[in-house]
């Protein structure tokens, strides 16, 4: 880990970072997050009766679909060729809501830390867009890196 912010240059300007003299190794990065909504609502997400359809389903597809593209999202992130990505959802009855967990894999020059983030961001606001007409109130939380792989840095686990 460094110190550093690495997206700026000497002068203090923004830059895309120069990953051309970097190894090429298998890099994987999970993150996840979670949206909580009325229990009525996680009802009809399990049972499949929102009127939009499969919403786990179109979730995974649009979690899937923004990995891709992170590049076209953030800046100053590399366009990827991604290898895999693995779009996870487990329901909570409890706390009425969905986590989502994301695993994305590469063999290249940078990290995939923000295609998973932006993934697992893309697959809750789905659940949202999906569900609104029943639950303006619910709520995305919790987005986060559990863990990345590769690199010059190694291994990284959330505490």
């Amino acid at each position: 880990m460094t110190d550093t912010l690495t997206h700026f240059d000497q002068n203090g300007q923004a830059h895309m970072v120069n990953v051309g003299c970097k190894s090429e190794t298998l890099r994987i990065a999970k993150a996840s997050g979670s949206i909580r909504m009325n229990a009525g609502t996680l009802a009809m997400i399990v049972s499949g009766t929102a009127k939009k359809g499969d919403v786990l389903g179109v979730a995974r597809i649009a979690a899937i679909q923004a990995s891709k593209r992170t590049a076209e999202l953030i800046p100053l992130c590399h366009p990827l060729y991604l290898t895999r990505v693995a779009v996870e959802f487990q329901t909570d009855q409890a706390n009425s809501a969905v986590a989502c967990t994301v695993t994305t894999e590469t063999f290249g020059r940078t990290g995939v830390e923000m295609e998973a983030l932006t993934a697992v961001s893309a697959a809750l606001l789905t659940i949202y867009d999906m569900c609104k007409a029943v639950d303006r109130g619910m709520e995305i939380s919790g987005i986060r890196l559990l863990e990345k792989q590769g690199g010059k840095s190694g291994r990284w686990q959330a505490a």
